[in-house]
């Protein structure tokens, strides 16, 4: 009976963790139920996921959310916004939602299902809508990320791109999205926990990133696994992260040349299918959380984990240690074990790496930021070898050629008249003065009479207009083009629709031609103003439709204050000091 007994406990010992909530919450149907529900799903509904819902979706699907089985209904919604919790009580702090407009919403029936599809128009799973209901999404903001400041990369998507009406509702899988890259490294919870089994790992501490590894993050991760006596797993975020980050095509090729530094059999890679809200704190929780589902036993928290930098006042969204609070917090609760760590920075004078808690007074600490790295590889500098491992620069590299441009967007914005065309051409001039670099001109004019031949002014018309310049962007800046594009554009979600297509590839840069609607009357030579007070044109920006100012443009320039000139001269000096003209 003694040995029957020291038996179990060492079992259970050796067991890995259970997922959150007790079970692994894993939504696919059996094959012949998934291929009936295939064939029925062409008759309901379609609805077309987003890259956010479809990240969503995969994780609902293969438990990497559980105990989530659908998307959150408003009691859940609530108790998330609001405590951090289900309606159970279960501790969950992101909000799970598929959000659609207004007119989807409206043709759909009591327990209606929704096929949930795939850009291709793939079924993936079908949704029985339990909860159809409005937001508050300034709430929503103010509470989940703690400001409603659009500089922060989860509340502009929230405010300006999320859909108004929320349809919560239980799931049913009928197939995965397609992955057609790095598929050996694409495991769900349930293949991550069985290989965890086949090599005997037991204690296992994960690390989250969304940025290449380099020898600070290789030195942090080792004496995280070795103070928690556990093996390594390096999960980075693949699905979306925060705009202008390196592409994970790139990252996952750096993660793999680094797996070779590590000591033989410590390390595992295994790609994470998650949608980034940025949101700090709560979002190391949620981290957690789902790294708790693949089986790890441990959870590396560094510093402003998962925080998106600095707000438009230039201070810090968050505390810079306030995720390893919120977690320590929750830790007893969590199940999984936090294992906060300082930054790592280098000590020339020692050749060694040092948690930034001990560094010396008479230390020579030296570092490479983000930005000077991206500098040094667009010059062709010298990386030195303290800072990272030469096949990691070797990757680097091919992917940053040196002198290489980055595509680019110019996206002038303001109301008729304002002198955004005008001050666009004199761009172009400027630019084709002084560089060999393509441009290309989408003029709102232009792009009417040719690319959205056919639309109207309806807000529909209007937003579709701005969706196909910022398509049309997008490809020439993913060839490394520069594109300047002049329409009034009044709203704020179609502006941010185009920002999001253009940042997928490159640089977007917004320039609010912020000239008084007063001014822009007196310069009005084709008498639309009048007509528009007279009531003969209908629908007219700045008159009887409004125009959503820019709240937080790269630049703003006023042209009753300043020549097309001296407008031209602060466009061009803003795109040098940002190294992109």
């Amino acid at each position: 009976m003694k040995a029957l007994a020291a038996e179990l406990a060492s079992a259970e010992l050796e067991a890995l963790i259970a997922p959150h909530g007790g079970v692994l919450r894993e939504l696919y149907l059996p094959a012949a139920e998934a291929e009936a529900l295939k064939r029925r799903s062409a008759s309901l509904p379609q609805w077309t996921l987003n890259q956010r819902q479809l990240c969503d979706l995969e994780l609902l699907l293969n438990g990497g959310f559980s105990p989530l089985q659908g998307f959150l209904g408003r009691a859940d919604y609530d108790g998330v916004v609001n405590e951090m919790r289900l309606a159970d009580g279960t501790l969950w702090p992101i909000p799970i939602v598929l959000d659609v407009d207004e007119a989807f919403a409206a043709k759909l029936g009591e327990n209606a299902q929704i096929s949930l599809n795939d850009t291709q128009g793939t079924p993936l799973a079908v949704l029985t809508v339990e909860d159809v209901y409005f937001p508050d999404r300034i709430e929503e903001a103010r509470r989940v990320f703690g400001t409603t400041d659009r500089t922060h990369p989860g509340v502009a998507e929230l405010l300006d791109r999320t859909g108004s009406v929320y349809l919560g509702g239980r799931v049913q899988g009928i197939q995965p999205p397609p992955h057609y890259d790095f598929t050996s490294l694409r495991l769900s919870p349930r293949e991550l926990r069985d290989w965890f089994h086949q090599h005997g790992w037991h204690r296992i501490v994960a690390f989250q990133t969304r940025n290449p590894m380099h020898r600070a993050h290789r030195e942090l991760t080792l004496r995280a696994a070795e103070k928690v006596g556990a093996k390594l797993l390096i999960q980075p975020s693949v699905g979306r992260t925060k705009p202008g980050d390196v592409d994970h095509y790139t990252r996952v090729r750096c993660y793999r040349a680094l797996l070779e530094h590590y000591p033989p059999g410590l390390a595992t890679l295994a790609l994470l299918p998650l949608a980034m809200r940025m949101g700090g704190p709560r979002e190391a929780l949620w981290h957690a959380i789902i790294r708790k589902n693949y089986g790890a036993s441990h959870f590396i928290v560094g510093r402003d984990h998962a925080g998106p930098g600095k707000d438009a006042e230039g201070k810090p969204f968050y505390d810079p240690y306030a995720a390893q609070q919120l977690l320590a917090k929750h830790q007893d609760e969590l199940g999984i074990e936090v294992v906060p760590f300082p930054a790592m920075v280098y000590a020339a004078n020692r050749d060694t790496y040092v948690p930034q808690t001990e560094v010396r007074p008479d230390d020579e600490v030296r570092d490479i930021s983000g930005t000077e790295l991206r500098r040094r590889l667009h010059n062709g500098e010298p990386i030195p070898e303290w800072f990272t491992f030469p096949d990691v620069v070797k990757i680097l590299r091919e992917r940053h050629p040196a002198n290489a441009r980055q595509g680019l967007a110019l996206f002038f914005t303001g109301l008729s008249g304002s002198g955004k065309s005008t001050l666009a051409q004199a761009v172009v001039s400027r630019l084709l003065e002084t560089s060999s670099r393509p441009v290309t001109v989408l003029d709102g004019d232009e792009v009417r009479r040719h690319l959205s031949k056919g639309l109207g002014f309806s807000r529909e018309d209007r937003d579709a207009n701005i969706t196909r310049i910022g398509f049309v962007a997008s490809e020439v800046v993913r060839h490394g083009g520069i594109v300047i594009c002049a329409p009034i554009a009044p709203y704020a979600n179609a502006r941010a629709e185009a920002r999001q297509l253009v940042e997928a590839h490159g640089r977007f840069v917004e320039i609010h031609v912020s000239t008084p609607l007063e001014i822009c009357e007196a310069r009005d030579r084709k008498g639309l103003y009048a007509a528009a007070r007279a009531g003969k044109i209908k629908g007219f920006t700045g008159i009887d439709d409004p125009y959503e100012t820019p709240v937080t443009p790269e630049l703003r320039i006023d042209t009753s204050q300043v020549s097309v000139s001296e407008a031209a001269d602060k466009v061009l000096e803003w795109l040098q000091t940002q190294a992109l003209a």
